[in-house]
C-alpha cells in the first residue's frame, strides 16, 4: 500500500503462507517502488517469512528499508489493517464463495475498484490512482 494515496501497489494469495507467497507481491512491488524518488520503506509482521534470508536481501539489494510491527500490536500496521476491514465489510461479508479461484477472482476486482473507483475524503473526492 501506497501510504500517501492508499492504492494498493501488489498482493497475492495463496493456499499456504510460505516464502514464495511473500516474494511474489515483492517482485510484483519492486519495479514500481524502484521509480520512487524518495527512500521507500516496506512495513510487514514478524512472520517468519519477512525475517528470511531471501527477503531481507531481497530488500537490501533493491535499497529498500525493512520496517516490521512490534510483536502483539496490530496498530503498527493499521492502515493495512484498515483496508482489510473495509474489505471485508464491502466484498466478503455476506457473501458465499465456493472456490478459492472465485474468492481470489472477487478480491482481484475489489482491489481494482479500490484502486480507480472508490473516493476517499483524504483524497479530495478522488480514488487512490487520480
Amino acid at each position: 500500500m501506497d501510504m500517501a494515496t492508499g492504492e494498493i501497489l501488489s498482493f497475492s494469495m495463496s493456499h499456504k503462507p510460505d516464502l514464495s507467497f511473500v516474494m511474489e507481491s515483492l517482485n510484483q512491488v519492486l519495479p514500481i517502488i524502484k521509480q520512487a524518488t524518495y527512500r521507500t520503506t516496506i512495513h510487514s509482521d514478524q512472520g517468519w517469512q519477512y525475517q528470511h534470508q531471501k527477503w531481507v536481501q531481497t530488500l537490501k539489494k533493491n535499497r529498500v528499508f525493512q520496517s516490521m510491527s512490534r510483536k502483539g500490536n496490530c496498530l503498527d500496521n493499521s492502515p493495512m489493517e484498515n483496508f482489510f476491514g473495509i474489505l471485508k465489510q464491502e466484498m466478503y461479508y455476506g457473501k458465499t464463495f465456493k472456490t478459492y479461484e472465485e474468492l481470489k477472482e472477487a478480491i482481484e476486482k475489489y482491489i481494482y475498484y479500490y484502486n480507480h473507483k472508490r473516493i476517499k475524503r483524504k483524497l479530495a473526492g478522488m480514488s487512490p490512482v487520480q
